[in-house]
């Protein structure tokens, strides 16, 4: 305990240091500061919250394209912001996120602990706070402490100039390996902090699929009827997913702790409507009923990329305090001479590529905080052909790290 109160008054004065002015771009004010060890653990009640929040994000979020979005990005980057709202904004924020802030802290640090290290699968996780350096904003110790110590932050002063877009940008690309090459476009001279979230996913198939699996000039048919061509990867798993008006099945990256998931509507069923249907909790039991059988599944070849404002999104949640000046309550962040800070704006960026190795998947989500006042004797079949549901899935706690929607092959 004596060690980690000498770690965070050095990083104190390190950030009054910081807050003199100065320049030369970023400083990192946490080289040596190593967050605290996790002695918590995700049990069912706070996962269920946790996928909860994850298929709402991807509900409010989809219209009717092809959509992906991490919801564990996204949860980091808003967990760490709600250590320093107070009062109606805190509320809201928790009401959203499904958890108390301490919780969720706790929640999200412990699945972290978790995450696949090996060579063939694996989820590199990484957050950092970009703290304005020009003597007009001060952060708050509490708040320091709680990113360093349950999200492993990376803290920098920076002078925000025009290099400091560079440099943010070039942690983001660094920490997705090079699947996010930007996430801002600009800083406001009104920007005290930004907080970040990055992580990236390279995970092989348990069992690569053949050149015989893999067939051409398939056929896709989008909810409209319109017939595009698309490569299929076939394979017989064994895992069947069944829920009421889809069905599915699970595909093991190596390791056997995470999975592609798809759920695919039942002929005649929109995907709009089946996902309208589908609360948190259903989808965790769904996924934690899967059934030990053969399933001949087909999986399209794909990639693409998504970059989402998750503003409008987030209000309609309920979480609308925030994102007005004068209104948020954001006091625990820190103190600018410019006025109260609010939340002007969540950027949230993914990317995905699935093919016959396995799947490459990155995300990047940033708080932008500115100052201003089943089928019994046959086997059954889940060719996604037609729009689908689909996730990279923490099989251990039935989580989702991305969700996403496909419904176009253009």
């Amino acid at each position: 305990m004596k060690t980690r109160k000498r770690v965070f008054a050095l990083l104190l004065a390190l950030l009054c240091l910081a807050g003199c002015g100065g320049g030369g771009g970023a400083k990192s004010l946490t080289k040596t500061v190593r967050p605290a060890p996790v002695e918590a653990g995700l049990d069912g009640e706070d996962a269920a919250a946790l996928a909860g929040f994850s298929l709402e994000l991807l509900k409010e979020n989809w219209k009717g394209e092809n959509l992906l979005v991490s919801p564990l990005s996204v949860l980091c980057a808003l967990g760490l912001t709600a250590n320093g709202a107070k009062g109606e904004t805190l509320e809201q924020m928790e009401t959203v996120l499904g958890l108390p802030a301490e919780r969720l802290n706790a929640a999200l640090a412990a699945w972290a602990a978790e995450l696949p290290k090996e060579k063939d699968c694996r989820l590199d996780l990484a957050n950092s706070l970009w703290v304005r350096d020009d003597g007009s904003f001060r952060a708050e110790e509490d708040f320091l402490k709680t990113a360093v110590s349950w999200y492993g932050a990376e803290v920098f002063a920076s002078p925000f100039d025009s290099a400091a877009v560079r440099e943010i940008n070039g942690w983001v690309e660094k920490n997705t390996r090079g699947m996010i090459p930007e996430i801002l476009n600009e800083l406001r001279k009104e920007t005290m902090m930004v907080l970040v979230n990055a992580l990236a996913l390279e995970a092989e198939w348990a069992e690569i699929y053949t050149d015989s699996q893999v067939w051409e000039n398939q056929i896709f048919t989008t909810g409209d009827g319109v017939e595009q061509p698309v490569t299929l990867m076939y394979s017989s798993e064994f895992r069947y997913l069944r829920d009421e008006g889809a069905q599915g099945f699970l595909k093991f990256y190596k390791g056997g702790r995470w999975a592609f998931a798809a759920l695919l509507p039942d002929e005649g069923v929109r995907l709009e409507d089946y996902l309208a249907s589908l609360t948190g909790e259903r989808l965790r039991q769904v996924l934690a009923d899967a059934e030990e059988t053969e399933v001949h599944a087909a999986i399209p070849k794909f990639k693409g990329e998504c970059s989402v404002t998750l503003n409008e999104s987030l209000k309609a949640m309920g979480m609308t305090d925030a994102f007005e000046a004068g209104l948020a309550d954001l006091s625990g962040l820190g103190v600018s001479e410019l006025g109260p800070l609010f939340i002007s704006q969540v950027l949230h960026k993914t990317y995905i590529e699935v093919d016959e190795k396995g799947t490459k998947a990155g995300a990047a989500t940033a708080v932008i905080a500115d100052a201003g006042s089943d089928m019994p004797g046959t086997v059954p079949e889940v060719y996604l052909d037609r729009p689908f549901l689909y996730m990279l899935v923490d099989t251990g706690t039935n989580l989702p790290a991305f969700i996403g929607a496909v419904t176009d092959m253009s």
